[in-house]
């Protein structure tokens, strides 16, 4: 034991290369590089500088080295999902990929479901619907005859783009893949009566390989310019949520998860897909994990709301910490306004503070006037929408949740940990913070035979990384504001 992995953890907003080492029973973690991820606004479009990021984590190697950290065992890459680049012949890489909130997609699903019924995608994908998704992402660029896809020879999500500008081979890993809304849980392979059906390029997807496989070793002048030895790139669970839930600290039956950060991602793991009537009906989707588990859940806006609430008081030269924040909102009044956080009007808005207004006056609530009301308006409307959520879980599974696992870097909240307790009526386990990049560096040192199983790398977790317990309290109050609101939410 005692090996080293570097784990990359990229999200839609920042970066960071992270060192683990896992020894003696136990995991230390080590933040080596932090670096910023912004849209790029160009001609009407947004999109990814993947080449500054790639330069970024290039740095972080090169920094690791210089730092003592010569016996890297190997290195990860996990990223947010959909998102796509394009590779020509010659390994050109052609432009740099979209973002998911890019306005191409407005309005796509509906041109899409004329073609292929939504009851017909679902049924073959087991996949939410969202509009970024890359079916429908692809499927605007052969609405709109990109010539891009003429060229194209391999697409590739962010974190196989990655491995390829290290290593220079092109494969797609299971749980990234899965996101896609083009692969069969089922068979695990992409679908070709859904490519065949939107006139997508089937010939154009990546060989699917399953989370722990060897990609390869960084190329020969990488492994110069950082004065490394030729690492071994490992597909970890490419998806940040597939990482962060191999580290949920759990055992046994009966926990859900809640994967908090820029997004909530919530659900429980499943032996199998679940895509029936009712799971389409509430659009849950069916990703893939690690373990030849099932990651059954629903994406909800997360922390995105606060986010940009902030960034709209900053840009204005107000004062917007954190901690103020949260003293703020804990002296605000309770439940004076609630909103549905996946609206789409908050998917992108130029402003958040006139997107929650515009809100409130359509839904005739109280705009709020404080920065406090504004996030305790998030942070109650995010706990209620949990609890929306837990209701639907349980109506489709045997046995009711009976706790909730909340891991990321909104672990942190304690107020939004305890509105969750007691909108959900569960208690709740927060932590580990770092679940994202703890779970990538678990799956590589499964692969490099450092640990047995994810079971051993999740008691491994409770030995290394404080918990913080919350217990449902005034549950009545909440229970009335959630049967008075409940209406709002889908």
């Amino acid at each position: 034991m005692g090996g080293e992995f570097l784990a990359f953890d990229l999200g839609a907003s920042s970066g960071r290369g992270i060192i683990g080492k896992v020894d003696q029973g136990k995991i230390s973690l080590k933040e080596i590089h932090r670096f910023d991820n912004t849209q790029i606004h160009l001609l009407g479009h947004y999109h990814w500088d993947i080449l500054r990021l790639f330069d970024e984590m290039k740095q972080a190697l090169t920094i690791a080295v210089k730092d003592g950290h010569k016996n890297i065992s190997s290195l990860g890459i996990d990223t947010w999902g959909v998102d796509f680049g394009l590779v020509g012949r010659g390994n050109v890489l052609l432009g740099n990929p979209y973002t998911y909130r890019d306005p191409r997609t407005d309005s796509i699903m509906d041109k899409a479901f004329k073609i292929a019924s939504a009851k017909d995608i679902y049924q073959l994908t087991g996949i939410q619907f969202l509009q970024f998704n890359t079916i429908f992402q692809l499927f605007s660029m052969v609405q709109e005859y990109n010539p891009l896809l003429d060229i194209t020879e391999k697409l590739l999500f962010i974190p196989d783009l990655l491995n390829f500008l290290f290593t220079g081979e092109k494969v797609s890993e299971y749980s990234i893949a899965s996101t896609s809304q083009l692969l069969n849980p089922v068979k695990k392979q992409w679908e070709p009566e859904l490519f065949a059906r939107l006139s997508l390029p089937i010939d154009i997807m990546a060989d699917i390989v399953e989370p722990g496989t060897l990609v390869g070793k960084l190329t020969p002048d990488i492994a110069k310019e950082i004065g490394s030895s030729q690492l071994d790139v490992i597909a970890p669970a490419c998806h940040d949520t597939a990482s962060a839930i191999a580290a949920v600290p759990a055992d046994g039956k009966g926990w859900a998860y809640l994967s908090s950060g820029t997004w909530s991602l919530m659900g429980i793991e499943s032996d199998k897909p679940i895509i029936t009537p009712a799971s389409r009906e509430n659009n849950f989707t069916n990703e893939g994990g690690v373990n030849n588990k099932i990651r059954f859940l629903r994406n909800i806006m997360g922390l995105w709301l606060l986010h940009c609430c902030r960034k709209s008081w900053l840009n204005a030269g107000e004062s917007a910490e954190y901690e103020e924040l949260l003293k703020s909102a804990a002296t605000s009044k309770p439940f004076k306004t609630i909103i549905e956080p996946d609206d789409p009007i908050f998917l992108n808005p130029a402003d958040m503070l006139e997107a929650i207004a515009e809100y409130c006056r359509k839904n005739s609530q109280p705009i709020p006037a404080t920065k406090g009301e504004y996030v305790r308006t998030i942070l109650e409307s995010m706990a209620l929408k949990y609890c929306f959520v837990i209701d639907k879980i349980n109506s489709m599974i045997d046995e009711p949740v009976n706790t909730l696992h909340i891991v990321g870097g909104g672990a942190q909240n304690e107020m939004l940990n305890q509105f969750a307790a007691n909108a959900t009526g569960l208690p709740v386990v927060a932590g580990p913070v770092e679940a994202t990049a703890i779970g990538n560096i678990l799956i590589q040192a499964i692969a490099k035979k450092e640990l047995g199983s994810v079971a051993e790398g999740r008691q491994m977790i409770k030995n290394s990384f404080q918990l913080k317990y919350y217990e449902p309290t005034e549950q009545n109050t909440w229970n009335e504001v959630y049967d008075k609101y409940k209406k709002l939410f889908s």
